[in-house]
């Protein structure tokens, strides 16, 4: 039976798309990418400059609007659904791909349940997270010993509560939040320390080593890492 991959290509560096993920892009019959509007997908860019075959093989761009209406999100969800399995039941294997890993704030995993929902098969392959990466750019670990860990899509959430939360704090989606999350930090200097990496990885990347240095124009490809002091 045909199956739909979804692929995680990794935060940005094609040296870090995984063994597993390029094998499977080599095998598949459709790619599908997901199309917000810009020209060039990131994953898929990404993914051409460790499998340059890619180029050979049949693209599917699946429509995937930048919104936060549910009624139209379901809508394309639906659509694009419908569109994979229309594939799965020729008989082609469809490989997704998405930026970092499928599990973590990725628009595949609507595709997938879909995708499972009507009995077809579907199969998540991880990659590395963009936090991970971020990590591993500023050098330092995210968590040690008994600390906690949050990650958190912080133009979706209260901030305020967030910030509560002891441990490490990884702030995803920042987007729009950046500003706000600079001023809560550097008005608290005492409780919190916190970096960001803009487009880590990618062309452009820019690394901040404190709140102070935090660029509030940054763009959508950004992570704060918070730490209690």
């Amino acid at each position: 039976m045909a199956t739909l991959y979804g692929l995680g290509v990794g935060p940005g560096d094609p040296e870090l798309m995984t063994l597993k993920t390029v094998r499977l892009i080599k095998e598949s019959d459709i790619i599908a990418i997901p199309q917000s509007g810009q020209d060039v997908n990131t994953a898929y860019a990404i993914a051409k400059k460790a499998v340059p075959q890619i180029e050979e093989k049949e693209i599917a761009r699946i429509a995937m609007p930048m919104t936060r209406d549910q009624q139209a999100l379901d809508a394309s969800h639906d659509a694009a659904a419908r569109r994979i399995i229309d594939y799965l039941d020729h008989g082609k294997n469809v490989a997704f791909l998405t930026l970092g890993d499928p599990s973590i704030y990725s628009t595949y995993t609507y595709i997938h349940k879909r995708v499972l929902a009507s009995g077809r098969q579907a199969q998540m392959v991880p990659g590395i997270p963009s936090f991970c990466a971020v990590s591993a750019r500023l050098n330092e670990p995210l968590a040690e010993a008994g600390q906690a860990l949050h990650i958190i899509p912080a133009s979706y959430k209260a901030l305020d509560t967030c910030m509560e939360l002891e441990g490490t704090k990884v702030l995803m989606k920042s987007g729009k939040a950046v500003g706000e999350i600079k001023d809560m930090i550097c008005g608290q200097p005492h409780r919190w320390s916190a970096k960001m990496v803009e487009r880590c990885g990618m062309e452009g990347e820019r690394a901040f080593h404190s709140a102070d240095e935090i660029n509030t124009q940054a763009g959508y490809f950004s992570i704060i890492v918070v730490k209690d002091k």
